[in-house]
């Protein structure tokens, strides 16, 4: 159905009056009455009761209807969306990040930049860190979020900001009323783990690897909070950030202790692809991005 056809007739379709729909659509009454007698004589039905000067849709009318108030609206949606691409003070920012940074880091990056940035629109997608890199390099994602510095060669990466991490370790725990401990006094303790090829899973490895000895992995997951969860049952320890949530409102059986391993932080970086040409839309949030951190570091 034609974009006008479209609107003309969910028009007459609501006022139920050809002259109401006329003046509305800034056309004489013969040439409504003329357009709909076209269209019910192509579908071959009547779409309208007639009561004198009102129409009242009837059972076909009203499924035809339904169709083109969505067809309508799709057609809306597409022209807001050509027109937020064709603009480059709008645009799209097609952002990928680890599942850990959604809950605080990704909404208060969005949040601040739409305050100054007007209607940029945002594709998320959350993966695995390695996954979110693949994505970037890959040219489905514009920007990633990731911790820690991809191995990847053929990515631009710009450090962010720096997160302490702790152990997580269930209340009853021999650690628990530590004020803070060694990652090496829980060499002994069955860990649970992000899956391979997740930013934690790195990180975990990275400081066993440090700390010198290989982690016994009871389980692996690919939720922070999942682990919060296990953890707070008694079934392992692991490694969780201090500085952002679900850490922020732990359940009331983990206990999350301060590392003292002058390493034990993870650093959050942004990711994209050297190869790219970023959009107006894509360059601005990155730079807004870069000095979002370089006022955290203040």
């Amino acid at each position: 159905m034609p974009g006008d056809e479209l609107y003309w007739f969910t028009t007459l379709a609501e006022l139920e009056r050809v002259g109401a729909a006329a003046e509305r659509l800034h056309l004489a009454q013969p040439t409504v009455s003329r357009m709909l007698a076209r269209l019910e004589r192509r579908l071959g039905v009547q779409l309208f009761d007639r009561h004198g000067k009102r129409l009242t849709l009837n059972d076909f009318g009203r499924v035809y209807y339904e169709h083109a108030r969505r067809a309508q609206a799709e057609m809306d949606a597409a022209a807001m969306e050509l027109a937020d691409l064709a603009n480059p003070a709008k645009g799209v920012v097609r952002l990928a990040f680890q599942h850990s940074l959604g809950a605080r880091v990704v909404p208060e990056l969005i949040a601040g930049f739409r305050r100054t940035s007007g209607r940029v629109t945002f594709t998320l997608a959350q993966d695995a860190a390695d996954s979110v890199t693949e994505l970037v390099l890959a040219g489905t994602a514009d920007l990633g979020l990731v911790s820690p510095k991809p191995i990847a060669p053929r990515v631009g990466w710009r450090p962010l900001l720096r997160q302490r991490l702790g152990l997580a370790v269930p209340a009853d725990h021999r650690l628990a009323t530590r004020r803070h401990v060694h990652l090496s006094d829980a060499a002994e303790s069955d860990f649970i783990a992000m899956h391979p090829g997740f930013g934690m899973r790195h990180v975990l490895d990275d400081l066993c690897a440090a700390a010198d000895f290989r982690p016994h992995i009871s389980f692996e997951c690919s939720n922070l909070t999942t682990i919060a969860g296990l953890i707070a049952v008694g079934l392992g320890v692991s490694i969780l950030p201090l500085d952002d949530a679900p850490m922020n409102t732990p359940h009331p059986g983990l206990v999350l202790l301060p590392l003292a391993d002058s390493i034990a932080v993870r650093e959050v970086g942004m990711v994209w692809s050297p190869s790219a040409a970023p959009s107006d839309a894509v360059r601005r949030f990155r730079d807004f991005t870069f000095d979002w951190a370089a006022q955290r570091d203040r």
